[in-house]
């Protein structure tokens, strides 16, 4: 019987655990987001928020209808936004997905506008509330949904996201 070549193990046992790695990795991602808002078409939540460019001006839910939009849910102070949002942002100036930024967790408006600025943000942001944080059950950040054009529910995330798994998770 032929020895099999060290290397070749090697490989093999590599394959394995970084297999294993994934699955893992997989089943703390869906704990993670066990909580969220199903994917089925649940309509979104109502909203209707202030812009952080003009606090007099708002956004409801209603105008989303018609589009197919990433509600993208951060904190100023959080790290893993300050990574994944010029992602969407990216997106969002290619004109490849609608896309609607909604501060959570922050002590005042000058703490939101540093952390877009510093991102030079183009899209939409709006001032979020504790109600809106609750209705959309988001528990850390950045949480995203995705919403159709009937403004229901099809798919969410927590988490860092590239701007690949964005365009993926927004396709029709």
């Amino acid at each position: 019987m032929k020895k099999i070549p060290s290397v070749l193990k090697k490989i093999v046992a590599l394959t394995k655990n970084l297999l294993l790695m994934a699955i893992i990795l997989y089943a703390v991602t869906l704990f993670q987001q066990r909580n969220l808002l199903p994917t089925d078409h649940t309509p979104a939540p109502y909203f209707n928020l202030a812009t952080l460019d003009n606090p007099q001006q708002r956004v409801t839910i209603a105008d989303l209808k018609g589009t197919n939009t990433v509600l993208y849910f951060f904190a100023p102070w959080c790290s893993i936004c300050r990574y994944s949002m010029p992602n969407l942002e990216k997106a969002y100036q290619q004109g490849e997905l609608n896309a609607i930024a909604i501060a959570l967790d922050y002590e005042n408006i000058d703490e939101i506008t540093q952390f877009t600025d510093s991102l030079d943000l183009t899209m939409p942001v709006l001032l979020g509330t504790r109600y809106t944080g609750q209705d959309y059950k988001v528990s850390a950040y950045p949480t995203y949904y995705v919403i159709n054009e009937q403004l229901a529910i099809t798919a969410h995330s927590m988490g860092y996201s590239t701007e690949l798994g964005l365009r993926i998770r927004t396709r029709k």
